[in-house]
């Protein structure tokens, strides 16, 4: 479904992706991993259009999207939910919600209610301003915002940052129901090793390089990564 061949991406002068190579198969969950300054949101920025790569492409169910537009890429089958949710906090939900399906053709009422039967939450805070959800409700509604588009992948930045774990084990079942419903995800997430038991592979990123891939279960018993991102010894 997406192949990433040799992308280079730079700020002005600094290299944030060293030419890295990457696919996601339709259906799979696969997870980036990496400390803080990795490149792994740098990657999904690119792969929706924010960040240009230099050099190298990015081709998505075939067709080449390097020179693709920003604003094109979620009509094309991408959608990105950005790291620290970045809802509307001066609109409602169902506003919000709006302005995820803005690409759609058809029943606004229809798609919406298949969103309020994933995150029932959202249904009863249809018409409270986004500031003033709790932080998994905003986190749920990022998510169902980006869904509105009927993605074909779904690009997930941190989507447990700053929940509680309750929370966080409910967003991972939802990303689970996702796939389950269609839709491939590419999942960036600092917990490694929820994300590992919930993905099909994954790629470890250090310094804007892909340095290891694996299955995920491989990964979760792989000694280097046990060591290092889950806080295990070796």
């Amino acid at each position: 479904m997406l192949q990433v061949t040799d992308t280079i991406v730079r700020y002005g002068a600094i290299t944030a992706l060293h030419g890295i190579s990457f696919n996601v198969e339709k259906g799979e969950i696969v997870t980036l991993l990496g400390a803080n300054g990795a490149g792994k949101s740098t990657t999904l920025r690119m792969l929706s259009g924010l960040h240009a790569p230099e050099s190298g492409t990015i081709s998505f169910e075939g067709k080449d999207l390097t020179q693709v537009r920003a604003h094109e890429f979620t009509r094309l089958g991408i959608s990105h939910v950005p790291e620290g949710r970045r809802i509307f906090p001066q609109m409602t939900v169902e506003e919000n919600l709006e302005m995820g399906g803005f690409v759609r053709k058809g029943s606004f009422d229809d798609d919406v209610d298949q969103i309020y039967s994933s995150f029932p939450i959202l249904r009863d805070r249809r018409k409270q301003l986004g500031s003033n959800l709790s932080g998994g409700e905003q986190q749920m509604l990022a998510i169902g915002r980006a869904l509105m588009s009927k993605p074909r992948l779904i690009l997930l930045d941190e989507p447990s940052m700053g929940l509680a774990p309750k929370i966080i084990q409910q967003i991972f079942e939802i990303i689970g129901e996702i796939r389950e419903q269609g839709t491939t995800v590419l999942l960036v997430e600092q917990n490694a090793a929820q994300a590992l038991r919930l993905a099909d592979r994954g790629y470890v990123m250090e310094n804007g390089r892909i340095v290891l891939s694996d299955t995920a279960e491989n990964l979760l018993h792989d000694e280097r990564v046990r060591a290092v991102y889950l806080g295990e010894g070796v």
